[in-house]
This record gives structure tokens, C-alpha cells and sequence, in this order.
């Protein structure tokens, strides 16, 4: 898989990492694992798109000038002023990492075996401890209690598991050593772009 979207490589822990969820035309591993399974219902499903297109735009509008994601940072921190970082693509790329973040949250959870030993076929801790790492702090109270009633809507944690498959029959072992390899590749790129809004000072607290 190539994309033309790149982290900046002066973060050695992630030179050369492409950002596979904006390869354009292509199915990244970010959309095999997030956006094409249960876990993303579909308001979340249409945020989360919703924020990569706009991102995608700015960087299509000029390929060389937005390069990575952080040239696209720095440029509209010039670009709108004040306004910064509360607009753009900016703004777009920090609600999208922390639907990421979730996703990413709760599939590490599956991935280390934590469950509900009541009932282990449910991915509810799984969910909401995902939620309480990536989105709580950052919704309101309507958010909160929707999210709340959600989680009893989520898949089996067998249909998720089958639906990472493609359908297929499910080894669990085997498809949570999958996740586990998706992970490893994933998480250090998810992490490079949460380390560069904190040092661009670009990470903002308000409540949705």
C-alpha cells in the first residue's frame, strides 16, 4: 500500500509510516478494522469519514505544500490565526484521531483478553473502557449518556471477530494474533500524530 500523505519523518519512531486511513481509493488496514466492521455504528462511521474527507480535501488541493500532516498543521496555523487550531483540517485530524483512538483502545483490549467473565462473548468492558481513554473527557453529558445506551447495541464479540474475517470461520487465536499484528503497526503512527498536536500546542479540551 502507498499513499502520499506521510507523517513528517523528523520523529525517528515513525520516519518512513505512511497514513494508511487517507490512501485514497485503496482498503487500509485503518478501514478493514474500523470503519468496514460493527464496532463503528453509523453516526461514529459517518464522523469519522466525514473528518477524513475534509482532510483528504486540503491535502489534494496542493500536494506539495501539504506533504504530511504536519505541513498541513503548519500551514493553516498561519493560514487562519487566532482561529487556529479550532477550524480546517486541524480540527478535522484531532476529532479523527480520537475516533481512532477508541477503535484502536478497545481492539488492544480484546487483543490482551480482558472481558466480562460473565459474559464473554460480550465486548461491553471492552467499549467502554475505549470510551473512557479516547472520547468521555471530551463529550457532554447528552454524548455521555447516548453513548451510555449504545454499547448495548454492539456486536457479539464472535460476529465482530467473523466480521474482521470477511465472513470467514473464526480461529479466535488467529484473528486476535491478526489484530495484535495490526496493532503493532498502527498504534506507534496513532501515537506519532497525538505527540504532534501536544508539541504544536494544537490539542483543544472543549466539550462536544
Amino acid at each position: 500500500m502507498q499513499t502520499s500523505l506521510l507523517l513528517s519523518s523528523e520523529d525517528k519512531a515513525i520516519e518512513g509510516w505512511e497514513v494508511g486511513f487517507l490512501d485514497k481509493g485503496k482498503r487500509s488496514n485503518w478501514d478493514m478494522y474500523c470503519l468496514g466492521t460493527p464496532i463503528v455504528y453509523s453516526p461514529v462511521k459517518a464522523d469519522l469519514a466525514g473528518n477524513i474527507k475534509k482532510i483528504r480535501a486540503v491535502y489534494e488541493s496542493n500536494p506539495t505544500k501539504f506533504k504530511t500532516l504536519k505541513n498541513i498543521l503548519e500551514v493553516e496555523k498561519e493560514m487562519y490565526g487566532p482561529e487556529w487550531p479550532k477550524t480546517g483540517a486541524t480540527l478535522a485530524l484531532m476529532w479523527l484521531k480520537r475516533g481512532l483512538k477508541f477503535i484502536q483502545v478497545l481492539l488492544q483490549s480484546l487483543s490482551d483478553g480482558e472481558r466480562d467473565e460473565e459474559n464473554p462473548n460480550l465486548i461491553r468492558v471492552n467499549a467502554l473502557k475505549a470510551y473512557e481513554i479516547a472520547l468521555k473527557k471530551y463529550h457532554g453529558w447528552m454524548l455521555q449518556k447516548l453513548f451510555s445506551g449504545s454499547v448495548y447495541a454492539l456486536p457479539y464479540k464472535s460476529d465482530l471477530l467473523k466480521a474482521l474475517e470477511k465472513g470467514k470461520e473464526v480461529n479466535e487465536e488467529e484473528t486476535l494474533e491478526k489484530i495484535h499484528q495490526f496493532l503493532a503497526k498502527a498504534t506507534p503512527v496513532l501515537d506519532a500524530i497525538y505527540d504532534m498536536y501536544t508539541k504544536m500546542n494544537a490539542e483543544l479540551n472543549y466539550k462536544a
